[in-house]
């Protein structure tokens, strides 16, 4: 007879609803976590925890076959008082979820003998799936060697997590952030990339010159600015003609302790308010609409805005002339030493001088 601590541990644990759903299925058929989670239509990460704890307290077991680890309910197995309240559960529950599921079983069983791949298993969900090495940290390394960028501005750069993964990709990478903990900390990671500069300034007025960078980037930054409009308008300021910004800040919301917690001054944006403010700032909109929404609640949503300035014609001109001389100033320039490759950085706006009183 199992103590007070046991039993509530045991309803603990056939409390979840996840948990009864899984054991549900389960009874019914032997299934892989790949083939729970294309039923559920559950993260795997949430499906694999789960199954854990029930593995754990004797309710389901596992078996190995191949690379693969088949799931089933633990029936000679299960300890006593579980079978029982289980018993209960199995024959009292109905619900049109675990309905579902039962129909979903049926297809992912007949896939499984009709010797499917686990490609064909998961076709039109993959990107719900984990399989070896296909993370999208991964996938973005690897896409970035498509990429071949110029003179590149990371707005609110932060400790330059991103900065890292295309800095490689570009000529030169400027960081810039308001807090110089952060950029102390972008230069520890950084600093072994001959091609990054860093800088301290605010994103309403940056401290660069009129038509200094090729590409701008505003990565989570927006919901940080007391005027999006003007720190747009900088943006396209510093911007050559033709060059492109990048960005994604999250869709309007209302889940005020989490503006309060990472210290957001917006609640973000409507993609139509957002346009409109790249339009008022002279950039030609590619792109400006929710893109994702996160899985985690609260759910938010996510806007990326791809743009570019007006004067793509005069753009390309000016790149050709500016790599013709580019060529001819290495030609006349001796070799770097210890094998440093010189990356010349935008020029960096001189602050005014005030007057005299």
């Amino acid at each position: 007879m199992p103590d007070l601590s046991a039993t509530t541990e045991l309803l603990r644990l056939l409390g979840d609803p996840t948990r009864v759903r899984l054991l549900a299925l389960l009874g019914r058929e032997e299934l892989t976590v790949a083939e729970i989670t294309d039923v559920t239509q559950l993260a795997q990460s949430r499906v694999s925890t789960h199954l854990g704890k029930l593995r754990e307290a004797g309710l389901v077991k596992d078996r190995r076959d191949g690379a693969s680890s088949f799931y089933t309910l633990s029936r000679g197995a299960m300890p006593e008082e579980a079978r029982r309240v289980w018993a209960v559960l199995e024959a009292t529950t109905e619900d049109p979820l675990i309905e579902q599921d039962r129909e979903r079983v049926r297809e992912v069983v007949r896939a499984r003998a009709g010797g499917a791949s686990w490609a064909d298993s998961v076709a039109g969900r993959m990107e719900r799936h984990y399989s070896p090495g296909r993370t999208w940290e991964a996938s973005l390394r690897g896409l970035l060697g498509l990429m071949s960028l110029g003179d590149v501005l990371d707005v609110a750069s932060g400790d330059g997590a991103l900065a890292e993964l295309v800095a490689p990709r570009c000529r030169t990478m400027t960081c810039l952030d308001a807090s110089e903990t952060v950029i102390e900390a972008a230069r520890r990671r950084l600093e072994r990339l001959g091609n990054v500069r860093f800088a301290r300034g605010d994103m309403h007025e940056l401290p660069f010159e009129a038509a200094s960078f090729d590409q701008v980037m505003l990565m989570n930054c927006l919901t940080f600015a007391r005027s999006p409009a003007r720190a747009l308008a900088e943006a396209a300021r510093v911007l050559r003609p033709g060059g492109a910004l990048a960005g994604v800040t999250l869709k309007t919301h209302r889940h005020e302790l989490a503006a309060v917690t990472y210290s957001h001054v917006r609640f973000g944006f409507e993609p139509r308010e957002l346009e409109a403010m790249l339009a008022d700032a002279g950039l030609d909109v590619d792109a400006c609409d929710v893109t994702s929404r996160e899985k985690r609640p609260p759910h938010f949503e996510v806007i990326s805005v791809h743009a570019s300035k007006k004067g793509v014609a005069a753009a390309t001109r000016s790149t050709q002339a500016r790599e013709a001389g580019d060529k001819e100033s290495r030609a006349a320039q001796p070799a770097p030493q210890n094998g440093g490759a010189a990356a010349a950085a935008p020029t960096v706006k001189k602050p005014r001088r005030r007057a005299e009183p």
